[in-house]
């Protein structure tokens, strides 16, 4: 079975949501046979590279709440994310664009480490004190090999704008494609989707429901025929 999850990494739900998704996969019979694919999705398409400010600020003018409205829901963020078992910082973060960072997941996924990155740069982005958006590449550079990948590679795609851009722009289609106006979104064999960071009981079901409702494979009966097999093959006889 195959899980998509299109996801942000300026999104605390989406690092909430991960988290209780984990939880749900790992207690799953049949885990082993789950592929999770991460998918890209910017909450913030517009913002240019260069432009990164104060999550409070950014939450005040793009949503009309004060200061105070802002800072608590940070602080309620933070009491979600550490019954999760994570750090979240609900003080003195920013916010910026994330394109390059979805570049570099792509990157990843090409070498499986995609699930790997991606926790690195959550946990960059909510619990610790240095910016992924302030300290240009070098800093994405040192977390793409903190997640196993190889610093010059992980150059090569920040120095071409380019690169992996229409894989980017991919995943962001499709998910406008399938209905997907928020993140985290999780859709499960492409038949079921899951919007937000439910909690992990919801996850459990949904994978319970997508695993015993796949089609099994029909076969076509159309007589013997010769095949090859674990004995070897049926040689024909004259």
């Amino acid at each position: 079975m195959k899980v998509e999850i299109w996801s942000d990494i300026a999104c605390p739900w989406c690092y909430v949501g991960k988290a209780r998704f984990e939880k749900a996969l790992a207690a799953f019979p049949h885990r082993d046979r789950v592929e999770v694919v991460h998918r890209s999705f910017e909450l913030d398409p517009g913002r240019a590279k260069g432009d990164v400010q104060p999550v409070i600020t950014m939450l005040t003018r793009k949503y009309g709440m004060s200061e105070a409205q802002a800072q608590a829901g940070e602080e309620n963020l933070g009491a979600q994310a550490a019954a999760e078992g994570l750090e979240y910082r609900t003080r003195d973060r920013d916010h910026g664009n994330t394109f390059d960072m979805h570049r570099l997941l792509h990157l990843a996924k090409e070498q499986g480490k995609q699930d790997e990155l991606i926790q690195v740069l959550y946990r960059a982005n909510f619990a610790e004190e240095r910016s992924v958006f302030s300290e240009g590449d070098e800093r994405l550079v040192e977390l793409a090999v903190a997640a196993g990948l190889d610093a010059e590679d992980a150059r090569k795609v920040l120095a071409d704008p380019t690169a992996y851009a229409d894989d980017v722009r991919a995943d962001e289609r499709e998910a406008a494609e399938l209905g997907a106006n928020g993140v985290p979104f999780f859709v499960l064999d492409r038949r079921y989707g899951v919007s937000g960071a439910q909690p992990a009981e919801v996850f459990t079901q949904a994978l319970t429901q997508a695993w015993g409702e796949r089609s099994p494979l029909q076969l076509l009966d159309q007589g013997d025929a010769d095949a090859c097999g674990p004995d070897g093959c049926a040689v024909p006889q004259s």
